[in-house]
């Protein structure tokens, strides 16, 4: 009941704007478009059910109204209790089907798009959650580079006091090499003035000594 009432619902609402001028023929296998307003008039074409007319003129009299073939325009007269506003119950049921048939597809391809795309939402989470961890072993391998950039930092300056400070040792052992050379070349001519003291001294000795002999022995001669 739930499914006919639902249908009913959709064929009203379907059609309800429909043009006010426009009329269906009603659910007859056929009825007769005449010249005039009676049985006895001209016909002049057969109408199958379901066809749209446009509606000119009602005549409350003799209960006929003049209609208009959309087609080929083409008019005559047909009984109005034949003409309805909306289209037959056959025609509005087969479009009603049709749409039924249509939403159905519609509703297996959403659920088609859907599936498919939770499948592409569980395959961006997936590399989502891939890429947060890269990320944070990106930022450990960061920190881990920032603490050794900082110790590389604090070598380079000790390296550069060691500099100075060796720098200055070597100044400090140049000065003092340059003192003991100065105190060397002192001494070395020191011991050279001593040395040849002491050669002169011998050359003296050596010439005064043979005179004293000398003399003794004259000394010793005269006694």
């Amino acid at each position: 009941m739930k499914i006919i009432a639902a249908l009913a619902l959709l064929l009203s609402g379907t059609f309800v704007m429909a043009d006010d001028t426009t009329r269906y023929v009603t659910d007859q296998l056929e009825i007769t478009l005449r010249s005039g307003q009676s049985t006895k008039h001209q016909i002049i074409r057969m109408l199958p059910s379901g066809t749209p007319v446009e509606l000119l003129e009602t005549d409350e009299e003799t209960k006929y109204s003049r209609v208009r073939s959309p087609d080929d325009g083409t008019e005559g007269w047909v009984l109005s209790r034949y003409l309805d506003q909306q289209p037959s119950a056959r025609d509005r049921l087969a479009k009603t089907t049709q749409q039924v048939q249509q939403l159905g597809d519609d509703k297996r391809q959403l659920q088609q798009t859907l599936k498919q795309t939770t499948k592409e939402k569980e395959r961006l989470d997936q590399a989502l959650s891939v890429a947060d961890s890269k990320i944070e072993q990106l930022t450990r391998e960061l920190d881990h580079i920032k603490q050794i950039s900082a110790a590389t930092i604090e070598v380079d300056k000790a390296n550069q006091n060691f500099k100075i400070e060796l720098q200055q040792l070597q100044s400090r052992y140049e000065q003092a090499q340059n003192t003991i050379n100065t105190l060397q070349d002192g001494s070395n001519r020191k011991w050279v003035m001593v040395g040849a003291g002491i050669i002169l001294l011998g050359m003296l000795i050596g010439l005064i000594i043979p005179k004293i002999r000398w003399r003794r022995k004259s000394d010793w001669g005269s006694l």
